[in-house]
This record gives structure tokens, C-alpha cells and sequence, in this order.
């Protein structure tokens, strides 16, 4: 099923909520490449983990929506390996990216307790306050 319509913009309701709250950009990224991976994969899950993948290696996870990076690249160190297999990654959070920038995002989205925490404790706490902030868009 194509995610687009006859004048090339994405059905914003064919798209996770996340992304219906993000930049066009994005929603573009995904939706054209989850229509190639079920074209060659089928409607499915590992469809759907290729078009995120896909997604994050041009966006990260900011709250409820997601945005540009200012490098692209895999997002965390499973996705360097690629493959098929099912392994957890960073919840779109780019892991690869600075320890400044981790902190920046975490004080932007108000995480407490951020100024004494390592790189992987930042990425951690980024996660939990992307998914409570996606939870708090999904309830209005």
C-alpha cells in the first residue's frame, strides 16, 4: 500500500504518531522506504524495522516527533552491523553522537539529574523521556 498520494505527499495517517508530529522530511524518509521494504519484504515487521532504521540514520528521537540530525550515520553501535537480526538499539536516540549534545537534549526534554550522568546513562534517561513525552502526545 503506497503512503503517498497521486501528488507525492505522504498520507500523514499511514505513519506512526511520532512521525505525524515531525517534519515533512522525515515522514517522506520513512514512508518511501517502508513502501520498498514491503515491496521486497512484505507487509511485516522487518519491513517496518528497515524503514526506521532508515529513519535514523538522517533523524533522532526528540520527545514526541523526531528530528534532523546534524550528521548522518547509524544511530547507535547495533546500527553499524545492519543485518536482520532483531537486536535492541537506542530507541532513536542517537547514541553515536556527542556527550554535550546527549546533555543538551535531556535538559531541552527537562531530565533530571543529567549533569552527573555518563554518556550511557544520558542515552538511557533520553529514551525513557522520549517514550513518556510520546505517551503524553498520544493521550491529547
Amino acid at each position: 500500500m503506497s503512503r503517498f498520494t497521486k501528488d507525492g505527499k505522504v498520507k500523514a495517517e499511514t505513519l506512526p504518531s511520532t512521525l505525524q508530529r515531525s517534519e515533512v522530511k522525515a515522514q517522506d524518509t520513512f514512508a518511501a522506504t517502508l513502501d520498498a521494504a514491503e515491496e521486497q519484504y512484505g507487509d511485516g515487521e522487518r519491513a517496518r524495522r528497515t524503514a526506521f532504521a532508515s529513519l535514523k540514520h538522517g533523524f533522532e528521537k526528540v520527545g514526541d516527533h523526531w528530528e534532523q540530525k546534524d550528521s548522518r550515520g547509524p544511530s547507535d553501535d547495533h546500527a553499524v552491523g545492519g543485518g536482520a537480526d532483531a537486536r535492541p538499539t537506542a530507541g532513536g536516540v542517537d547514541a553515536n553522537s556527542s556527550k554535550k549534545h546527549l546533555y543538551d537534549l535531556a535538559k531541552k526534554l527537562d531530565v533530571p539529574g543529567r549533569s552527573s550522568m555518563t554518556k550511557a546513562e544520558l542515552v538511557n534517561a533520553l529514551q525513557r523521556a522520549n517514550d513518556r513525552e510520546t505517551r503524553k502526545a498520544r493521550e491529547k
